[in-house]
Parts: C-alpha cells; sequence; structure tokens
C-alpha cells in the first residue's frame, strides 16, 4: 500500500486501484467535499507525476481520455482547487508523494495499461439521485430524468414554461461552463429538439444560467457528469468514426437535419408568439427571444 495523507486529502494505493478521498479541511471546496471519494481503477491512469516545490508540492493524475464523466462533462474547466485529481503536499512529506508516484509507474508498466482514449467510462461519476440548487433554479437527476424547477429570479420565458423534464432518450449532450465570478457560467441539457438552438442561457429553458455564488453553482458539475456517465460513450458518436464515413452518408442525410432543424425553430416562434398574445411576455422580452430564435436560421 502506497499512501499519502495532506490536509486537502488522502491518497491511498493498492496496485490496482487510487482511493482519492478529499480531506475535511476549510480550504477543500464545497465541490470535492461534496463529491467524495473517488476510486480510480489503474486500467483509467494515463499518467503521474509530482512537481515539487520549496513549501507545498503537487501530486497531479492524467486520466486517459474518455475515461471519467466528471472530466468529459467539466472539459477541463473545473477550477485547479476543485480538480480531485491533484493534491497540494507539504515539503517535508516530498520523500512520500514521490513514493506514491513510483508504485503507480510500476504497476501502470507491469500491467501495460494503454494510454489511448478509453473505449467506455472506466469510472461511474456522481451517485444519483442527485440535486443542486443553482443561482437560476433547482435541478435534479434521478438517473432516468432531468428536472429543473425555475427559481424566482429566472427569467419570465423560463418561468412561464414550467418545470422543465428531459428524458435521458431525448438527450445528444450537456454542456457546462462555470461560473468564473467575471462571466456567467451555464448547465445546458442539449435534446434532438434543440441542437441547433441559439437561444443564450438565460432564456433557454433548456439551460441554467449560472450567475450567483460560484462556490455554490459549481456543485452543477455534478449533475453535468452523472448526466453524461449514463449517455453513450463519445466513442460510439457519429463524430468519432472515421473521416471518410462522412462520405457514406446518404444524400438526403443533410436536407432532413436542416428540415428538422427548420421545424423546431418554427415550433419554437409559435410558443413565443402564443406567450406574447397571453401577456407573459413583454413586448420588449417577445422581440428580443424573437430575435435569439431567428438567428438560429
Amino acid at each position: 500500500m502506497a499512501e499519502i495523507i495532506q490536509r486537502d486529502g488522502t491518497w491511498a494505493f493498492d496496485g490496482s486501484t487510487l482511493r482519492i478521498t478529499p480531506g475535511r479541511h476549510r480550504s477543500v471546496p464545497l465541490f470535492r467535499q461534496t463529491y467524495g471519494e473517488i476510486a480510480v481503477p489503474l486500467e483509467a491512469v494515463a499518467g503521474v507525476g509530482y512537481e515539487p516545490e520549496r513549501r507545498r508540492g503537487l501530486l497531479r493524475m492524467r486520466l486517459r481520455e474518455g475515461a471519467d464523466p466528471l472530466l468529459q462533462a467539466t472539459g477541463g474547466r473545473l477550477p485547479e482547487a476543485a480538480d480531485p485529481y491533484r493534491l497540494a503536499v507539504d515539503g517535508d512529506r516530498s520523500g512520500v508523494a514521490e513514493y506514491v508516484v513510483a508504485e503507480i509507474r510500476r504497476s501502470l508498466l507491469l500491467d501495460q495499461v494503454p494510454k489511448g482514449p478509453a473505449r467506455a467510462y472506466l469510472l461511474p461519476g456522481p451517485p444519483v439521485p442527485v440535486s443542486v440548487r443553482s443561482s437560476d433554479g433547482t435541478v435534479s437527476f434521478d438517473g432516468t430524468q432531468v428536472r429543473i424547477d425555475w427559481a424566482d429570479t429566472s427569467d419570465r420565458v423560463k418561468r412561464a414554461t414550467g418545470p422543465r423534464i428531459i428524458g435521458v432518450g431525448d438527450l445528444v449532450r450537456v454542456e457546462w461552463l462555470p461560473n468564473s465570478g467575471y462571466e456567467d457560467g451555464f448547465l445546458r441539457f442539449v435534446t434532438r429538439e434543440t441542437v441547433f438552438s441559439k437561444l443564450p442561457a438565460e432564456r433557454d429553458p433548456y439551460a441554467l444560467d449560472l450567475w450567483g455564488s460560484v462556490r455554490r453553482d459549481l456543485l452543477t458539475a455534478l449533475v453535468a457528469a452523472a448526466v453524461t456517465a449514463r449517455l453513450p460513450h463519445p466513442s460510439t458518436r457519429p463524430g468519432a468514426e472515421c473521416a471518410g464515413a462522412d462520405r457514406e452518408r446518404p444524400p438526403a442525410a443533410v436536407p432532413r437535419q436542416a428540415a428538422d432543424h427548420h421545424d423546431v425553430l418554427l415550433r419554437r416562434l409559435r410558443e413565443l408568439g402564443e406567450l406574447h398574445r397571453d401577456g407573459v411576455l413583454t413586448d420588449e422580452e417577445f422581440a428580443t427571444t424573437k430575435g435569439a430564435v431567428l438567428r438560429g436560421f
């Protein structure tokens, strides 16, 4: 067993699995404490290293592309402090950190773990059900459905449509961008009907606009990862096929896609028109949202 215990957390490697446990110190971000322990199988690891510094060094692990739904959902946008695959190490514990690195590297070599992309998720992602209250509303996921309940401060267009319920089978992908405190973030659920939508997050009824507490809004990454873990793996999507696949598509595929896109946008325009006629949307709100939809044509 190779183990290092630090204020920010613990790494324990038994030869086949690295268990990463967040520390209880107040310096540990809420996201890490909420995510909890992560069991990383050796076959998911692409590499590990230790960067020594005078006072505190840094243990850092790289996972194989496509191995972890959390990294897939967040796309490398997690703030460094919230990254579960890094650990700050006190200077007097650098020898232990180097020993942990050496043991993991030795096992990677002995087991001949490939460094290329994984063909399936090797980590399960966050457990479900999971629910997070953000600045724009509460998003919940039970393993089969996503539900968004809007906050009183949400845009009137969103509140007018009521709670949004989306089945996993209707989803194409999840898009996530953190709230930096300087620029808003978002959590968007892209469905087959909304894949071409150009609505901004604050008006998109399939997206949460993240503009409030950075610490709290970061937890939406838990939902993004839990949903991503239950979607088809990226290696199975059409975009992952060889470049020649596009040449094999039937000629009717592109026109049909464009027709579906226009049908969705026309349906959105009709819905907006009904909300405007019913007095739910003001003239200004209707004009602004209509303009955003029209830009999608």
